[in-house]
């Protein structure tokens, strides 16, 4: 059973989770998952059988190839897994209470965050918080976001989001951070159109701006905004409206000092 101990611990580890949320997961005590990583105990036929279940592997898979070497069949982590787009090992990390953080990316880590987002050793070093109104129902990331496209939110805005599990299921003007491997980090309301043409279309609040699409397989994480913290107040009185105009007029400012150059 030494492949069993050492996938198992591969698994656990590679989904980011404690002993203990595993065993919460697998309805067992945190004893016993630290006893089959150990090879102190064999876990039992039904257990093995949750085990593959839950980290999306097949039975033989994980008593018989080594998985910490080789890319097993299917993908790890229940938790991870949507539909509509690919399948996923989502990160995190918990405080001493085993209480999941909120970790924040930085607009200068977003590049950083496609190569480690299922990277729990970058994860760890990302800051992190815990913001107790949004309760303990799902799992939550901060992105700060540059730019002007989703006025009257403003470029340095961090918006706190919820990880969605399931792409199919988001209603149309949701605002979310989607992480896509062609478009980075960014911010903008969704338009679902997965079931007619596996995509989803983006819009920006900022009117200046025009939608576009990203195809499903090239998205990595979708998190549905629940919150924003910002240093910058909002402008009393003053429209969305009146804000494109000012931004256009600063663009035309800026093209005219382009051309006296």
């Amino acid at each position: 059973m030494q492949l069993v101990t050492s996938n198992l611990r591969h698994l656990r580890k590679h989904a980011s989770l404690t002993q203990a949320q595993l065993a919460e997961k697998l309805e067992i005590k945190r004893s016993l998952v630290g006893a089959y990583e150990e090879g102190r105990a064999e876990p039992k036929l039904s257990t093995l059988i949750n085990v593959a279940r839950f980290f999306d592997v097949s039975l033989d898979d994980l008593i018989t190839r080594d998985l910490v070497h080789e890319a097993p069949a299917g993908s790890a982590n229940g938790a991870g897994r949507v539909n509509g787009g690919n399948l996923r090992v989502l990160a995190i990390t918990v405080d001493q209470e085993e209480k999941e953080n909120i970790e924040l990316v930085p607009y200068k880590a977003s590049a950083g965050y496609l190569n480690g987002y299922a990277d729990a050793e970058f994860i760890e070093e990302l800051p992190r918080f815990r913001l107790p109104m949004l309760g303990t129902g799902g799992t939550y990331r901060a992105f700060e976001i540059s730019g002007d496209s989703m006025l009257p939110i403003a470029s340095g805005t961090v918006i706190v989001g919820r990880f969605i599990e399931d792409w199919s299921q988001i209603k149309d003007g949701t605002p979310c951070i989607i992480v896509s491997q062609k478009e980075g980090v960014v911010f903008k309301r969704l338009f679902n159109k997965i079931q007619e043409a596996a995509t989803l279309r983006l819009h920006s609040d900022n009117p200046v701006y025009s939608p576009y699409e990203v195809h499903v397989e090239d998205v990595v994480e979708i998190w549905e905004a629940r919150s924003y913290i910002s240093s910058t107040f909002p402008i009393a009185d003053l429209s969305l409206d009146k804000l494109t105009s000012i931004v256009l007029d600063l663009q035309k400012d800026v093209q005219k000092l382009k051309k006296a150059e």
